[in-house]
C-alpha cells in the first residue's frame, strides 16, 4: 500500500525549481546596484575595477558548479541546496556591508555568491529531473530558464522600486535583499526530500520509495522507475570506470564533444550578458542621461526574457534545434552589426536606436540560444562520457560570461560601443556557422542515434 502523501508534488516542483529565482536574482542585482556603487564610491573611470566587480560572481561560478556536482554525490542534492541557500545568504550580505571603496572585500564577497550560483545552476537542473516524472522531463530545461529569468525581472523590479534611495543606502539593499528568497529556499527545502535516484545510488530502496509515493501514482509505477533508476546508476558506474578526460577527445567522441562544448561557449562569447549587467551603462552611454536613471530598461528586457521563455515551452519540441539556433543567432548577429553600420551611415541617428536593437537581440536570444543551449547539451553527450562533458561544457560557458562580464566595461572604455557590439554580432554568426557545419540535429533521436551519426562525422572527415 501507497503511504499517505506528506509532502505535496506542487511543494516539491516548486521549492525544487526555487532556486532558479535565487540564481538569476543573484545574476542581475548588480545591474541596478552598478550605477549606485559607481556614485557611491566614484569608480567611473576605473573599467577595470567595474568589470572585475560585475564578472566575480561568474569567476565563483566556474568553480561553484564542479564542486556541487562533486559533493553531491557525496552528500546528496537537498543538503547541497541547503548548504547554497546559506552560502547565497552570506555572500548577499558581505556585499552589501563591504566598506565604502573596499573593492577588494566585494569581489571577495561576490566570488563567495558565485560559488552558490554555480552550485544551484548544477544542482536546480539534477534534483528537478531526478523528482520529474519521465513524461515532465522534457520540458524541464525550459521551465528552470524561466525560473532562472523571472528571478533577474525580479532583481531588475526591486532596483526600480529602491532607486529612490540615497545612493549609498540604494545599491547595499538591493544587493543584501538577496539573502530574503535565500532564507525562503532554506526553509523550503527543510521539508524537501532527497531525491530517490540519489537514495538507490546509496542502497536506500525504502527511503527511496517513500519519497516516490509523494509524486507517482501508483504502486507499480513506483516499482517499475525504482527498476528502472537501479539498472541507470549501474549503466553509469560501469561508464564512469571506463571514460577519462582523455576519452572525451578520443577519435570515438571528439565530434559530439566539440559540438556540445561549442554551443556552451559561443552562448556566451555572443555577448547577451554584457546587456543584462550593464543595460543601464548602455542607455547611459548612447544618451548621455544618468545610468541610475534608466533602470525601466532592465526591467523591459527582463518582461522580454520572461515571454521568450514561455514561448520556448511551446515551440520546444516542434521546431528542429537547429533551426531556431540558425534563426536566432542571425537576428542576433544582425542586432548586433546594423546600429554600427546605421552609425556611420546616419551619424545623427536617434541614440536609443541601439536599445530598441539590443531589445530584438534580446527576444531572439530568449526563446532560442538561451534556453537550447542546455537542450543540446542535455541530449548530444553518450552516456559514457556525459557527466564529463557536461562539466566541461558547463565550465565554458561560466568562462565566457565571466570573460564577457570583465572585459565589456574595458572595450567600451577604449571604442565606440557600437564597435563592441559589432565584434559580439560578428561571434553570433560565427555560431551560426558552426551549429550549420559542426553540429547535429538531436530533436527526435535517441542517444545511441545521436553517438552513432557523431561516429559517421569522424569517419567522414578522415576520409575527406
Amino acid at each position: 500500500m501507497i503511504q499517505e502523501k506528506k509532502i505535496s508534488s506542487g511543494f516539491i516542483y516548486f521549492f525544487g525549481a526555487f532556486g532558479g529565482i535565487l540564481f538569476g536574482y543573484d545574476i542581475g542585482v548588480m545591474t541596478g546596484a552598478l550605477p549606485f556603487l559607481q556614485n557611491d564610491w566614484n569608480i567611473h573611470g576605473n573599467p577595470a575595477a567595474i568589470g572585475w566587480i560585475t564578472s566575480s560572481l561568474m569567476l565563483g561560478a566556474i568553480f561553484g558548479g564542479v564542486l556541487a556536482g562533486q559533493i553531491s554525490d557525496r552528500l546528496g542534492r537537498r543538503k547541497m541546496i541547503l548548504i547554497s541557500a546559506i552560502i547565497f545568504a552570506i555572500g548577499s550580505i558581505l556585499a552589501g556591508i563591504s566598506p565604502h571603496n573596499g573593492i577588494l572585500f566585494m569581489i571577495v564577497s561576490r566570488i563567495i555568491l558565485g560559488l552558490a550560483v554555480g552550485a544551484a545552476s548544477a544542482l536546480v537542473p539534477a534534483y528537478m529531473s531526478e523528482m520529474a516524472p519521465a513524461r515532465l522531463r522534457g520540458r524541464l530545461s525550459g521551465i528552470n530558464q524561466t525560473m532562472i529569468v523571472s528571478g533577474m525581472l525580479l532583481s531588475y523590479i526591486v532596483a526600480f522600486l529602491l532607486k529612490g534611495l540615497p545612493e549609498m543606502m540604494a545599491w547595499r539593499l538591493m544587493l543584501s535583499l538577496a539573502a530574503v528568497p535565500a532564507l525562503i529556499l532554506f526553509l523550503g527545502v527543510l521539508r524537501l526530500p532527497e531525491s530517490p535516484r540519489f537514495l538507490i545510488k546509496n542502497n536506500k530502496i525504502d527511503e527511496a520509495r517513500k519519497v516516490l509515493s509523494y509524486i507517482r501514482s501508483n504502486k507499480k509505477q513506483i516499482d517499475d522507475e525504482v527498476i528502472e533508476i537501479q539498472k541507470t546508476s549501474k549503466k553509469e558506474a560501469v561508464a564512469n570506470q571506463k571514460t577519462s578526460w582523455g576519452n572525451l577527445f578520443s577519435s570515438k567522441y571528439r565530434y559530439l564533444v566539440i559540438a556540445g562544448v561549442g554551443v556552451a561557449a559561443f552562448q556566451q562569447f555572443q555577448g547577451a550578458n554584457a546587456i543584462f549587467y550593464y543595460i543601464p551603462l548602455i542607455v547611459e552611454n548612447a544618451t548621455g542621461n544618468e545610468a541610475s536613471s534608466a533602470l525601466m530598461w532592465p526591467i523591459i528586457q527582463g518582461i522580454i526574457l520572461v515571454l521568450g521563455s514561455l514561448l520556448f515551452l511551446l515551440i520546444a519540441d516542434k521546431f528542429n534545434r537547429r533551426t531556431l539556433l540558425t534563426l536566432g543567432g542571425t537576428v542576433m548577429g544582425l542586432s548586433f552589426i546594423l546600429p554600427a553600420i546605421l552609425n556611420i551611415l546616419i551619424p545623427n541617428a536617434n541614440p536609443i536606436m541601439i536599445v530598441i536593437f539590443l531589445s530584438i537581440y534580446v527576444a531572439f536570444y530568449s526563446f532560442t540560444w538561451a534556453p537550447l543551449t542546455w537542450v543540446i547539451v542535455g541530449e548530444i553527450f553518450p552516456l559514457v562520457i556525459r557527466g564529463r562533458a557536461s562539466g566541461l561544457a558547463s565550465s565554458f560557458n561560466w568562462i565566457g560570461s565571466f570573460l564577457v562580464g570583465l572585459l565589456f566595461p574595458i572595450m567600451t572604455a577604449t571604442m565606440a560601443q557600437e564597435a563592441v557590439f559589432a565584434i559580439f554580432g560578428t561571434i553570433c554568426l560565427l555560431g551560426v556557422l558552426f551549429i550549420r557545419t559542426r553540429v547535429l540535429e538531436t530533436r527526435g533521436r535517441t542517444l545511441e542515434e545521436i553517438e552513432k551519426i557523431g561516429e559517421k562525422q569522424i569517419l567522414k572527415e578522415k576520409n575527406a
